[in-house]
């Protein structure tokens, strides 16, 4: 997928001025096509240069980083976040039901290992790579940021509307899965793939 670059950015005064409406443009998309949500408490947020775009231009606008110098090292560093190819790429979180215990209810996640959030199509299992899986990450321990790994069947699979997909988790004691996914989601997904051959 084609990286972002400074052109793409917004200065911060004009992208300050029109926030609300990006907000709202972006939450609409994320909920349409991007956000699947595994049981109560994990959502994955799939990124492409859409989300991307936006979460720099968030990043940039609270930061108030105009210099392109350091504008550059933000870009350099989110564009590894897009998918490649044979790669969707995904921030994962997980809601923390009561703040109070943020390091207790923490503690359970700081074990999560690829293998137990897998994407489903039909009978085959596609697990994810957990990126942030170093100890200093799991610290961190509410977002990480997974990729799936899709071979040829996979990636025509998912473009096949007649088949299942959905993810599941199984965790410890958090053993769930999302629901078959949508064709909006699906479709966006294939993009992502497809793109991601193209460049």
């Amino acid at each position: 997928m084609r990286a972002l670059t400074l052109d793409d950015i917004l200065p911060l005064d004009e992208y300050a001025s029109r926030r609300r409406e990006h907000f709202e443009s972006i939450s609409r998309y994320l909920d349409r096509y991007r956000r699947v949500r595994i049981g109560p408490r994990v959502t994955l947020l799939f990124e492409n240069r859409q989300t991307l775009w936006f979460r720099i231009q968030e990043l940039l606008r609270i930061a108030r980083l105009a210099a392109a110098a350091r504008v550059q090292q933000e870009l350099d560093i989110y564009n590894r976040l897009l998918p490649g190819p044979d790669r969707l790429q995904a921030a994962l979180l997980i809601e923390i039901a009561d703040e109070t215990r943020l390091s207790e209810e923490l503690a359970n996640w700081q074990s999560l290992r690829g293998e137990a959030l897998q994407l489903r199509l039909d009978d085959r299992g596609y697990p994810s790579n957990l990126l942030t899986c170093r100890p200093e990450d799991h610290a961190i321990g509410a977002a990480h940021w997974v990729q799936f790994v899709m071979d040829a069947e996979g990636r025509k699979f998912l473009a096949d509307l007649n088949r299942r997909a959905w993810f599941t988790l199984a965790h410890f004691g958090y053993q769930h899965d999302s629901g078959l996914l949508s064709d909006d989601v699906r479709q966006s997904l294939v993009e992502d793939l497809e793109l991601s051959d193209k460049d």
